[in-house]
């Protein structure tokens, strides 16, 4: 059974202090379904509350987090998990524009720069690097390249083909039985070596 409506603290409080940054980025079945209880219904309802939200630093941190990141857990490997990107990414740029990730310390901080990196637009990536460079360099940068430089060669993530519906190409099968976004990350496959494939 879904809660109703969350407010910006509600969010906060449990991204960042009951998952915590270890759990950020760890896939756990149990913690999709955790967000889905208790935050789909705002998802649902994001365009309506939202806008609301991004007059503080907090505020903003909670509507990117409830557009950006909770629909990845809720909806993985359906098109829903990117459905509320192009709010996610007016959001950061209001935010942004406002000064308010600046206000939010890392490894929150991030939150703000991801609707970028999460982007298929290659401007969107190239912002992203220039934000986490100057504002969050470290491994975040790492990441934030490696997505650019995957849109630069592909023009889209292969790992979202399956979801969107979309016909892989020959180069993307490869990437994707190679271990897909893992395998790039672990260095078991480069993109320089993609290249020779072409």
């Amino acid at each position: 059974m879904t809660q109703g409506i969350a407010t910006p603290d509600e969010i906060n409080r449990f991204w960042l202090d009951e998952v915590g940054e270890k759990g950020w980025y760890t896939r756990s079945d149990t913690l999709d379904q955790t967000i889905e209880r208790r935050f789909l219904a705002t998802w649902q309802m994001a365009d309506a509350v939202v806008p609301d939200w991004v007059r503080s630093p907090e505020g903003a941190l909670a509507a990117l987090i409830l557009t950006d990141q909770f629909p990845r857990n809720m909806f993985r490997e359906d098109p829903r998990a990117f459905a509320t990107d192009e709010l996610a990414l007016s959001l950061a740029e209001t935010a942004i524009a406002a000064g308010f990730d600046l206000s939010i310390p890392p490894p929150a901080r991030q939150f703000f720069y991801l609707p970028f990196e999460h982007s298929e637009k290659l401007a969107h990536q190239d912002r992203a690097v220039a934000l986490f460079s100057e504002f969050m360099p470290g491994e975040n940068l790492r990441h934030a390249e490696l997505h650019r430089d995957t849109i630069a060669f592909f023009g889209r993530f292969p790992w979202r083909n399956a979801a969107l519906g979309r016909e892989p190409t020959a180069i993307e099968t490869h990437v994707m039985q190679t271990g897909g976004y893992g395998a790039l990350v672990s260095g078991k496959l480069l993109l320089a070596d993609l290249e020779k494939m072409v």
